[in-house]
């Protein structure tokens, strides 16, 4: 293992806690800045993770406050991953831990995000990351961790290059059995999450919650499902191209943005009808955490994770009538909660 390192995760629910969890059984020093009741079940009882690694409860290396001002000594990295909404406030609670902070990062959803952090702590402070793995927090102490990708987690400094710092934290988070890789190139799989998360949340948000009992491989096994999918994940990619980049399928297997690009359109909603017909028997219930956010008459992140997109779409002149669609209906719903 590389030298222990004090991580702080600021907004520790379900992802935030896995990471955590995940880092202190490997040795690491960890505070979460989490909920009360999320808090003191972690400090008094310990965290239980289950899910694809079974279970464990992991009471060593970890500790739970609610507000960074309770945060003790040095931090060699500290993440953000609050919701998008809660970002700037969190900032400037976090104001009263700066200058302990050696270097700053979040794996939120979205694009654009790290502009926050360069405020707040300065540009040679801040790398880029991004992660997409599976984690709920079931209640308050208790994550469950449903998937990963064979890649997980990468790294990198903003406007390229992979150094020691980056590669530091690949190998902590690879060691912690969260795979990761340190790039040159951050922005593009930043840019390529971006497209795979807005296309899969606009699609499901705006076609599945008004019957609450389908989830995604319902909605993506029909034939009508598929074609939206297919047809707001073209669009998407075709914005994506004109930013400069090709799609890579950083999260293969879940994504495959060659094929969506390269392949016919009846062939791409094909494939998406097999694929929604053979994970819906291993996996059921799947939703992404917008149509969630719907279900249970919370306001989306519409905005914080489509209008980046939005406006680099006006930017570059792209096309996405489909797209923009799907964003109307979520306002709508949003606006009248």
């Amino acid at each position: 293992m590389s030298s222990k390192l004090h991580i702080c995760i600021h907004g520790a629910g379900g992802l935030g806690s896995l990471i955590g969890g995940y880092l202190a059984k490997s040795g690491h020093q960890v505070t979460l800045i989490a909920r009360q009741a999320h808090a003191d079940i972690v400090n008094d009882k310990g965290l239980t993770i289950f899910g694809r690694l079974g279970e464990m409860l992991i009471k060593d290396n970890i500790s739970a406050v609610t507000h960074p001002k309770d945060v003790k000594g040095d931090i060699d990295y500290y993440l953000l991953l609050t919701k998008a909404k809660d970002a700037a406030a969190a900032l400037d609670d976090a104001a009263v831990i700066a200058d302990q902070i050696k270097c700053a990062f979040t794996m939120q959803n979205g694009v654009g995000k790290e502009a926050t952090l360069v405020d707040a702590f300065g540009k040679d402070r801040v790398i880029g990351g991004s992660i997409i793995e599976g984690a709920t927090l079931v209640e308050p102490g208790k994550v469950n961790n449903h998937v990963t990708a064979p890649i997980t987690a990468y790294f990198g400094e903003l406007g390229g290059g992979s150094t020691t710092r980056t590669e530091i934290l690949a190998d902590a988070f690879s060691a912690a059995n969260l795979t990761a890789k340190s790039i040159d190139d951050i922005d593009h799989v930043l840019w390529e999450k971006a497209i795979q998360v807005a296309g899969a949340s606009a699609w499901s948000a705006s076609s599945l919650p008004a019957n609450p009992k389908l989830d995604y491989w319902d909605g993506i096994s029909t034939k009508e499902g598929a074609e939206h999918y297919v047809t707001i994940a073209r669009e998407l990619i075709g914005l994506y191209k004109a930013k400069g980049f090709m799609p890579k399928d950083y999260y293969a297997p879940f994504s495959f943005h060659k094929m969506l690009d390269e392949a016919s359109f009846e062939h791409c909603v094909d494939v998406c009808i097999d694929l929604g017909k053979t994970m819906k028997p291993k996996n059921a219930g799947v939703r992404t955490s917008m149509h969630e956010d719907i279900l249970n008459g919370k306001e989306t992140e519409a905005d914080s994770l489509f209008g980046p997109l939005l406006e680099a779409g006006k930017e570059h002149n792209v096309d996405m009538p489909t797209f923009i669609g799907a964003y109307r209906v979520i306002k709508v719903i949003d606006s009248n909660l």
